[in-house]
């Protein structure tokens, strides 16, 4: 193990399997059982963990609800030279969980922080999605107001990236259709679901596809992992002002309200559907309709 440099502890952030527990490493099983104590999402999950390993190391919970009482504890108990091994229930911790604010808590206390790489449900999807690696953008969970979320997804809509998402089974049929409303239908996706486990499964296809595949199952299981293509060059037209009212012209005597003609251009430009919206009031503010998110 590493050694402390001085009289404080390490904070020891250990990567742990996703599904398959034969994707521990060693130096993660070496780990847990030489430090002092192991601070876990969930103890009663990380014990079956160290119970496949024959591992004795004591536990105390750091999970989202009780995470200001914990972190000073922790900081104290590494101040006085204990080492500290981070768990989540899987993956790498600190991605989606509140190990991010143990950890830049003991960057400002100086206190050693050491990364024991392992597995991440977004890495695993992503490269065997069939998508685009060399550029990626790691969204996590969408919020999960339907106002937030659609703007948080128009903020994304013309990144060239490929974007990868976290989601609960229960949201999922929600999630490709805001993502077919604001990317649309034919945007390519790949769907990862209980990776690495025994009923392992990758879905792969277009955003409507998808929906349509998931739509009429009643009870779907699992986590995911969605695997977004980035917009193609040709999607992202950048426009000037004027060229910008002449579209929203063309669209609006077309019989489409502003809104849904803001949608529609702001789906082919860099700019967000309240941008574009607001352009419109400016052709005719008389006419001017309320802004519907």
């Amino acid at each position: 193990m590493e050694v402390s440099t001085g009289q404080k502890g390490i904070l020891y952030i250990v990567g742990t399997p996703i599904g398959n527990l034969e994707d521990i490493t060693f130096r993660a099983v070496r780990t847990l059982e030489d430090v002092d104590i192991i601070a876990a999402e969930d103890t009663r999950h990380t014990a079956k963990l160290l119970q496949h390993f024959a591992i004795a190391t004591p536990q105390i919970s750091y999970h989202q609800h009780n995470r200001q009482l914990r972190q000073n504890k922790l900081l104290q108990r590494l101040i006085q030279g204990e080492n500290i091994a981070l768990v989540t229930d899987a993956g790498m911790p600190g991605i989606s969980d509140p190990g991010y604010e143990l950890i830049l808590a003991c960057i400002e206390t100086q206190i050693s922080v050491v990364p024991i790489p392992g597995v991440t449900a977004c890495i695993t999807a992503l490269v065997a999605s069939g998508l685009k690696t060399n550029q990626f953008v790691f969204e996590g969970f969408l919020p999960t107001k339907l106002q937030d979320r659609q703007s948080r997804l128009e903020q994304i809509a013309t990144d060239l990236r490929t974007i990868v998402f976290y989601e609960s089974p229960h949201r999922l049929k929600q999630t490709l259709l805001d993502l077919i409303t604001v990317l649309g239908e034919e945007r390519r996706v790949t769907l990862g679901r209980e990776l690495t486990k025994l009923h392992e499964e990758f879905w792969r296809g277009t955003l409507s596809k998808a929906y349509e595949h998931y739509q009429h199952q009643s009870k779907i299981k699992g986590e995911f992992t969605l695997v977004v293509a980035g917009a193609q060059r040709k999607e992202v037209v950048r426009l000037s002002k004027s060229q910008l009212k002449a579209e929203l012209k063309a669209l609006l005597n077309q019989g489409l309200s502003r809104s849904q003609a803001s949608r529609q251009l702001a789906q082919l430009t860099h700019l967000s559907r309240r941008e574009v919206y607001q352009l419109t009031l400016e052709i005719d503010d008389n006419a001017a309709e309320s802004f519907d998110p």
